[in-house]
């Protein structure tokens, strides 16, 4: 079952991808009005380049994080088996 969870999987990460863009564009237009800089932006400040890669790094981890854990949840309620790891069994 494991086999058939992965193209699901893989297209539960795209999605993921997405949200997680469109989140990061919303919060860093709280933060800064203009674009985020990238690392090489000569003109960019130290603290604005490592903000903005911070920011986008908790965005798309926890977003990532959000929409894996209700894909698997997904399927555990559709066919009944958890996708992933599952928890040791106590003897």
């Amino acid at each position: 079952m494991k086999l058939i969870y992965k193209p699901f999987g893989i297209v539960v990460g795209i999605v993921a991808g997405l949200l997680a863009r469109k989140l990061f564009t919303f919060v860093w237009s709280k933060i800064d009005d203009e674009e985020p800089p990238e690392a090489t932006t000569q003109l960019a400040s130290w603290p604005r380049v490592v903000t903005a890669a911070a920011v986008q790094g908790v965005t798309f981890s926890v977003t990532r994080a959000v929409v894996d854990r209700a894909g698997a949840r997904g399927w555990e309620h559709v066919f009944g088996v958890w996708p992933g790891e599952k928890a040791p069994d106590k003897a």
